[in-house]
Formats: structure tokens, sequence, C-alpha cells
């Protein structure tokens, strides 16, 4: 079914490239530009979006043995991913429950117990306190209750979806509105991981703007990658989810042949977005890859921290690996260097105030339907609401 979804939009694209013309949202929308900058308006999406819905938090192919673990900073909660012995894979605020020291630094690792670096406390895989440090003399407590607190996690696709909020459900069935099936296509459950780097940036709006805009590549990126590329782009969602293709030329070189020889890789092509903080873009590197970027607020309304993963869909040899490190410094480059850089002279213009509102053109359709959920998050004050939400929430395809 999947591939059947993805060929029928590739004729429609094609049938763009064609004819020369692109879909195009109703009208001209206008956001206002206080929400890029506005304290009480960053804390309410720290409140409603990121500490209420699903987030990627890792990936299958990063974690796959059995004690392997992943420590990371989200929306200002720290947070500990790791496989147990029973193949599970959990999630725990990484935080000793003794006095609140966080037990691992952030990072990767192996560990078949997790030690407090304070107190010694310790804990196992499955987050049960098993060792306390001079245990006589500590006194008595029951362990049973003082394990590490648990998070939200489940795994789709390759991807590890979780929650910062204890005791929260994720709901990922209403959440991904079927955008699963259409990620399992990248086969990320059975890539490599092969590399990760950070760079920090804008308010995570402004940076997530540049992720579902195609309009600025050719101008902004004109010293690098730009002026291989369309500034037209075509969006379609699978809830607040979209992917963005361009009815490039290139695609004419493939579109006479039979459909059966199109190939995964050509039909599945473009950036994938999963609201509201990933950015799935494919490249080669002597050899298939992929960049996962993973955006997260900062700890004001002014910053945020891009984490740039790397995965392959195969396992690089020496060669392809000095081919990967490459790309991943030419990335780094764009990223902070074009992107990065205007979107922190962004946020400091926004700031002054003097624009009311910002736009999103008939031709920006992706940003528009973005600011949309977002406002409509924000505006849902309780369970209630946000789940009437994502029941609302439906495919869309751009004719």
């Amino acid at each position: 079914m999947s591939r059947e979804v993805l060929v029928e939009l590739a004729r429609r694209t094609v049938a763009h490239a064609r004819a020369g013309t692109v879909p195009q949202a109703p009208e001209v929308a206008q956001f206002p530009a206080s929400n890029y900058f506005d304290p009480d308006r960053w804390e309410l999406e720290m409140e409603r979006i990121f500490r209420r819905v699903p987030l990627t938090l890792g990936f299958s192919c990063e974690l796959k043995e059995a004690g392997s673990y992943r420590a990371l900073e989200v929306a200002g909660v720290p947070v500990l991913l790791t496989r147990g012995q029973d193949g599970i894979m959990r999630s725990f605020v990484n935080m000793c429950s003794h006095r609140g020291a966080m037990i691992m630094e952030d990072g990767t690792g192996t560990a078949r117990r997790f030690t407090c670096p304070y107190h010694a406390w310790s804990y196992d895989q499955e987050g049960a306190l098993v060792g306390i440090l001079d245990r006589d003399e500590f006194g008595e407590i029951d362990t049973s209750c003082h394990g590490l607190t648990q998070l939200p996690c489940e795994e789709r696709a390759g991807i590890i979806f979780g929650s910062v909020t204890p005791g929260s459900e994720l709901h990922l069935d209403e959440y991904l509105c079927g955008y699963d099936k259409m990620l399992e296509t990248h086969g990320f459950a059975d890539c490599q991981f092969v590399g990760r780097q950070q760079v920090g940036g804008p308010n995570w709006k402004v940076a997530y703007d540049g992720y579902l805009d195609f309009y600025h590549l050719p101008i902004l990126h004109k010293e690098t990658f730009g002026p291989d590329y369309s500034n037209k782009a075509i969006y379609d969602a699978w809830g607040p989810h979209q992917r963005v293709t361009s009815p490039d030329h290139r695609i004419l070189d493939w579109a006479d042949s039979p459909e059966d020889e199109w190939t995964m890789a050509k039909i599945n092509s473009g950036v994938w977005t999963i609201f509201p903080h990933i950015s799935v873009a494919r490249f080669d590197a002597g050899g298939p890859m992929y960049m996962v970027s993973q955006l997260f607020p900062g700890d004001t309304p002014d910053t945020s921290f891009t984490v740039q993963n790397f995965l392959a869909a195969f396992e690089p040899n020496d060669e392809q690996k000095q081919a990967l490190a490459k790309q991943m410094e030419f990335l780094l480059h764009v990223v902070r260097d074009e992107d990065y850089f205007t979107g922190n002279r962004i946020q400091k213009a926004l700031k002054t105030g003097t624009k009311s509102h910002v736009m999103f053109g008939r031709n920006e359709a992706g940003g528009q339907r973005f600011h949309r959920f977002v406002d409509e998050l924000v505006a849902a004050e309780d369970e209630e609401a946000y789940l009437s939400l994502l029941a609302r929430s439906d495919v869309t395809f751009q004719p």
C-alpha cells in the first residue's frame, strides 16, 4: 500500500514537472511575529507541544544490543533511553532517586547498570534501584518505590518515539495518522548508525521553517548546493507530518520508464518531516545515507539546538567513511553558516517588533500548515481538546 501511494504521488509530481506547474495554497497567510519570541507563548509551546506530543528520541539501529543506552536532554528534561536484556526499549528521567543527580552524561554507550556519580546508587536496565552505598548506615527504605522515573516510549519504523511527561499516554496511532507506514519505506530499522553532530540555532520555529521551505534554496544556498535545486515545492501531509518534494526537471530522467521499475529511492525522495521537530533528508556518500535532524528548543525563546544524526543503508567501508566525514562537514557548514546564521539574524530582527506579522505565500503551504497546527495545539488547553485535535487530523495530498 505504501508503494502504491508513493507511485501515485510520483505520477502527480511528474505531471507538474512536465507542465511547469505547482500546487498552491488558497491565499497568503500571516502569523504574529511575536510567536517567535514572546516568552509566554514559548512557555505554552513547551507545555502543550514538547511536553505533550510524541517526540523522536532516538533510533532502533543505534540501540540494537541489550544494555545499549543514549542519554540526552529534551525540552529541559534529562532523558535516558536503554534497551533491556528482554529486548524492550525503555525511557527514564535521567535522575537519581536519592538527591536528583543526573546519572549518565549525554551520549551513548553500553551498561549493565547505571550508577549515580554522586553517591554511587545504581539502577538496572529496567530502572529498578539495585544498589545503595553503605546501605545499613543509610537507613531503611523500600527500594521498589525508588527506581528511575519511567517515561512513555515506543518504537515504530525504526524510530524511538517518547514523551518527557511521566504517566502520559503517547496516543501514537492517532498522532502518526498512518505516517509510520510511509516512514517504513526508508528502512531505518535496518540502517547502520554512523555519526552525530550538533549545531545551535534560533527559535525552534524559525529553524523549523527552513526545513519546510524550498523557496529559499537557490538563493540562501547559492554558494553551496542551491543552484542545483528548484525553489518549487509540493507538500503532502499525514496529520501534522509533511513530505516536501519538488517538480524538479531531474524527475523526468526516469519518468518514462515502466512504473514497476521506479525504485523506492526515486519515489520516496524529498524531505520528510515529523512534527514538531524532525527533518529527514537522503543523500549519497559512497552509498545511500540519511541525515535525520532532531530540533530541540533551547533554554530561552531565542535559542534551539539541532542534533544531526547520520544513518547508512549499508555497512560503510573505509572509503565510504571518509566520504561520509566530508559530507557531514559540508552539511554542518550549510546548516550552521547559512541556515542558522540567517535564522539568528531573523530572530534578532523580529524581536524589534517593527513588523507585526510574518507571511507565508501560496507557494509555502507547508509553512502555513505547520503554524496553524502549532496554534491549534497551543489553544488545546486539556487532554480532551488535544485528543479532539488529533481526531481531526487527516491525510492531505496536494493535487
